[in-house]
């Protein structure tokens, strides 16, 4: 800092100086005076520089005594600050506390004054019981005279409280008496229902079966009848097949017996290998042999056209 300002110093001179060197009428004076002129001059600026450092550093050694007060008191400031806040936050904290406190005691003082209503009011019922508890023992007075002649007239019983068990007992049995009716009146009331449901179950069973019967038989009849129809269609078909059968049969021998005289008339002997059951083979050859005979009528009657009525006739002779 103090080469700063002496540079500064420095500088700020030599350029007044060079002001005052530069000055007119400096080149009439002797190069000597001159330069003792300068060379004064240059000492006073160096005690002004003395005694502008001086002032400077004293300055600044008061602006840094400055500096330090004032950086204390800042610290000072800072901590008085920070314990003040502190000081602010503990006095809210304690001000919630203390809020929060009263709150509770007041619920607390509240709760209180229910429970001490709540306290007098059954204060009031147990003093309304309790009169009126005396007022029955007072009213009920008589019956413990009584039972006190109960005892003295019967010799069974030594004590009031034997009377009084006696009758607390006698009491639970009529209790179970009637308990054990109660019972006995609902099971025969179970038993009513039950065999109520039972019939009605038992009727519905029944009409149920009675509907299944009348179905089935139903469905019987119908089928009896379905069977007699069957039974005359099968009837009818027996029939109808025997006559097939019949009809078959003579048309069978017809073929055999035109086959049969066929062979007979031709001696093929092709014609002898055939079964007598073989009936189509048996049709083959008297188709084949109707052809020939087709052919050779048409041969003959080809030539001649005169007489075909002979011819006709020695044809179906043939056959």
């Amino acid at each position: 800092m103090s080469v700063t300002l002496s540079d500064y110093f420095k500088s700020y001179f030599a350029e007044k100086l060079q002001d005052q060197v530069l000055k007119p009428g400096d080149n009439m004076l002797d190069p000597t005076c001159r330069f003792l002129q300068k060379r004064r001059e240059v000492m006073d600026v160096n005690e002004d520089i003395k005694l502008k450092r001086k002032d400077f550093e004293s300055t600044l050694k008061a602006l840094q005594v400055r500096k330090r007060w004032l950086r204390q008191n800042e610290e000072q400031f800072l901590e008085y600050l920070q314990k003040f806040d502190n000081f602010l936050e503990e006095r809210e904290e304690k001000k919630r506390i203390a809020v929060r406190n009263a709150g509770k005691e007041r619920e607390l003082t509240s709760q209180k004054q229910v429970d001490l209503s709540n306290l007098r009011e059954e204060m009031k019922a147990v003093i309304k019981k309790r009169d009126s508890l005396a007022k029955r023992v007072q009213k009920n007075a008589i019956y413990s005279c009584y039972l006190d002649e109960v005892v003295q007239a019967n010799d069974k019983f030594q004590e009031v409280q034997q009377v009084i068990s006696r009758y607390d007992t006698l009491l639970l049995t009529l209790e179970d008496m009637v308990l054990t009716t109660q019972q006995n009146e609902d099971s025969r009331e179970k038993a009513r229902a039950y065999r109520a449901r039972f019939i009605e179950q038992s009727n519905n069973t029944l009409l149920h079966d009675n509907r299944t019967i009348a179905e089935l038989q139903s469905q019987l009849d119908y089928a009896c009848n379905e069977c007699l129809i069957h039974d005359s269609n099968w009837a009818r078909i027996q029939n109808t097949a025997a006559k097939k059968t019949l009809m078959l049969g003579t048309v069978r021998m017809a073929i055999l017996n035109e086959f049969e005289s066929l062979w007979k008339r031709g001696k093929d002997t092709s014609v002898s290998t055939v079964l007598p059951m073989d009936t189509p083979k048996q049709l083959a050859q008297i188709q084949t042999h109707l052809a020939d005979l087709t052919a050779i009528w048409e041969e003959v009657s080809a030539p001649d056209q005169t007489a075909p009525e002979d011819t006709d006739k020695s044809i179906q002779f043939n056959l």
